[in-house]
């Protein structure tokens, strides 16, 4: 059986660097994409399912000492697309973040949509 290729990663928003992220919230960041880019669904407690945003979305939960960070993501059929990240202050997601991801997810799929047309 052939091993599929691993999928890249579209950041449509952010970025997971140091600072802000802390060295070893930026690897567990890094590692927790790569997952993904192998293939793997992950689920509690590391990601939870974001279908508000839209079908396949998620919301990787990333934590540290002094921040508990989040990465919004899609999983496409040929990427990982980042939606957004962001240092969660409170138990639920911004409304502003949620509506943001919305936006990016419907023009990312229309640009695919376009993309695929002869």
């Amino acid at each position: 059986m052939r091993q599929q290729p691993d999928k890249p990663i579209v950041w449509l928003k952010g970025e997971v660097k140091t600072p802000p992220f802390s060295q070893t919230a930026r690897l567990e960041a890094g590692l927790l994409l790569r997952r993904l880019q192998q293939g793997e669904v992950l689920g509690l407690p590391q990601s939870r399912p974001m279908p508000a945003i839209g079908a396949n979305c998620h919301e990787l939960r990333v934590s540290a000492r002094e921040h508990s960070w989040r990465i919004v993501y899609h999983v496409a059929e040929d990427a990982i697309v980042i939606l957004e990240v962001f240092s969660k202050k409170t138990q639920s997601t911004p409304s502003r973040v949620m509506e943001v991801c919305t936006k990016r997810l419907a023009a990312f799929v229309k640009t695919a949509a376009n993309r695929e047309r002869p």
